[in-house]
């Protein structure tokens, strides 16, 4: 008896349902056609039993497990274990389609943000209007390991690694920047990070803690004069044999990186620092070349990673922006972080009074119930 076997010719649409996607691909009927998708319908008489149809089935939904150790590493390895874990999932497709979305368009309007704040600092004369920069090297990271798109970025720089250099790194939210950085601090000799964004987060410190002093607005405090001094209360160079910038000023003094994960990134901060940052892209830019500067001429290789409107501003032959020809692998990675560091919490609760640890399908099934919470 003949068998009615639909193959599918054309774009698969990327959130096919789960079983849909495995039939489809397998070439058995119940495959899903959209107006992207046309079908081709054939009579074949060599066409594979319902018992063999089962069990390339059941092959297909067999996906590589995620181990306990893996899990532990809350890296990119761990995010890209969750993804491949969960590709056909309808909770993690929707939950990661939702996070691309949000992700771009925080980008985009933080980028005209950026943009006002840049035109505010060359209205008054804090920028020049036109910054010469060196032209960008893009290099897209789909499919391409941490340590792959390291190895691009050290084999350009090349020789000058070894007396010094300045290394600027853009683009989007989820491109792997900060994995990059972190794989770039660990190859290169002599190697210092910098981020714009822990001097933005001072100056709004500085700045909320002004108007609770003096019981203003903090719109108050954004006067020229104000701004002034408190990128006075700011300094860089080594203390206690590190580099970094300290703040002292309006009774606060401290090194940044000893309070970068605490109050630097606490809801008096965090609740400023888009109004702060839009008024003080001139003198924050400023300070950054200063200290840069400074510590390239140490002999010490930097890595300056932010936007690209404002590392233009800061000498470098270097420059290389992450780009993802794939957009939905953004949303992909957060999704995987958020069911990562969601699973690990969990499953460390559940055996912290036991002698032992989880097996895989254990941190499997874990997966599965952090995934499935997301959209709840």
């Amino acid at each position: 008896m003949f068998r009615r076997v639909c193959k599918m010719v054309g774009a698969m649409p990327r959130a096919l349902p789960a079983r849909g996607m495995v039939l489809a691909r397998l070439g058995v009927v119940g495959a899903v056609a959209t107006s992207s998708t046309t079908a081709h319908c054939q009579y074949s008489p060599l066409q594979p039993t319902a018992t063999s149809i089962r069990q390339q089935l059941q092959k297909a939904f067999q996906k590589e497990p995620v181990s306990w150790p893996v899990l532990l590493k809350q890296n990119a390895i761990s995010s890209q274990a969750i993804i491949n874990y969960l590709e056909d999932d309808f909770t993690f497709i929707a939950f990661s389609k939702a996070q691309e979305v949000a992700i771009l368009a925080r980008d985009a309007e933080d980028e005209h943000k950026l943009a006002k704040g840049i035109q505010l600092s060359i209205d008054r004369g804090a920028l020049p209007a036109d910054p010469y920069a060196d032209p960008y090297l893009k290099i897209d990271v789909l499919g391409k390991t941490p340590d792959q798109v390291t190895a691009e970025i050290t084999e350009s720089v090349g020789e000058a690694s070894k007396s010094g250099a300045v290394i600027v790194l853009c683009g989007l939210s989820g491109t792997g920047k900060g994995t990059t950085v972190q794989r770039l601090a660990e190859q290169l000799p002599n190697t210092v990070t910098w981020s714009n964004g822990n001097i933005f987060r001072s100056v709004t410190l500085l700045a909320a803690t002004w108007s609770e002093q003096n019981g203003k607005e903090l719109s108050e405090a954004l006067t020229a004069d104000n701004l002034k001094a408190f990128m006075g209360m700011l300094s860089f160079g080594q203390f206690d044999g590190a580099w970094t910038a300290r703040i002292n000023g309006l009774g606060i003094d401290a090194l940044i990186s000893d309070i970068q994960n605490t109050c630097l990134k606490g809801p008096k901060v965090g609740a400023n620092i888009p109004t702060v940052a839009q008024e003080t892209q001139g003198e924050v830019v400023a300070f950054a070349s200063g200290a840069i500067e400074q510590m390239s001429k140490a002999g010490l290789n930097v890595l300056l990673e932010g936007r690209q409107q404002t590392v233009d501003y800061v000498p470098s032959k270097f420059r290389f922006t992450l780009t993802l020809s794939d957009t939905s692998v953004i949303g992909q990675r957060r999704a995987a972080q958020v069911i990562g560091a969601n699973t690990l919490k969990q499953l460390q609760q559940n055996y912290q009074l036991l002698d032992c640890e989880p097996t895989t399908a254990e941190v499997g099934r874990a997966i599965k119930a952090a995934c499935k919470v997301l959209l709840q």
